[in-house]
């Protein structure tokens, strides 16, 4: 059995990281989307905020699990077995980031290769950094979330503006 994994923040989870999803469904057998803990960013939603929503939006790829992980990405993949991780690319920059991150996971767990999946052009540009600032603005969110968790978005946007908590 083919399993890849893909991990990231998703905070929040953008329609270009369901369109990696959905591409990286295709290829594997079993996809496991991993919403890992990154110490170095304050997130804007929980962990379990953030697995509710991939599970919302990859609730139709019979084939997608979602789960989470608070460690070393090459630790996650040695106790899933042979698996392969996926990881989507925007840009350059993205790539000089990824292919050191991919050598340290290799360092890690020898075993472990990574998969570069490039984003379609019109995902190019989108991140969920500009997608929370596009969401202060007050501005359409159609074309950068999916529409299963655009109200939840907007909630916790009001939440911030009335100097509530991010998450």
């Amino acid at each position: 059995m083919k399993i890849g994994i893909y991990p990231g923040s998703f905070d929040p989870v953008t329609i270009g990281h369901r369109n990696i999803i959905r591409r990286a469904a295709g290829i594997f057998d079993r996809l496991i989307v991993c919403v890992m803990v990154n110490a170095a960013k304050n997130p804007m939603f929980t962990l379990e905020e953030r697995v509710d929503f991939l599970r919302r939006v990859t609730a139709d790829l019979p084939n997608v699990e979602v789960d989470a992980f608070d460690g070393l990405l090459a630790e996650y993949a040695r106790a899933k077995g042979n698996c392969v991780i996926v990881k989507g690319l925007r840009a350059g920059s993205d790539f000089e980031y990824e292919f050191q991150m991919a050598l340290i996971n290799r360092k890690i767990n020898p075993g472990l290769d990574t998969m570069f999946l490039t984003a379609e052009h019109q995902y190019t540009y989108l991140s969920s950094s500009t997608v929370k600032e596009l969401g202060e603005y007050d501005v359409d969110l159609s074309d950068f979330l999916p529409e299963q968790i655009i109200s939840d978005f907007k909630k916790r946007i009001a939440t911030i503006r009335q100097g509530g908590k991010r998450q």
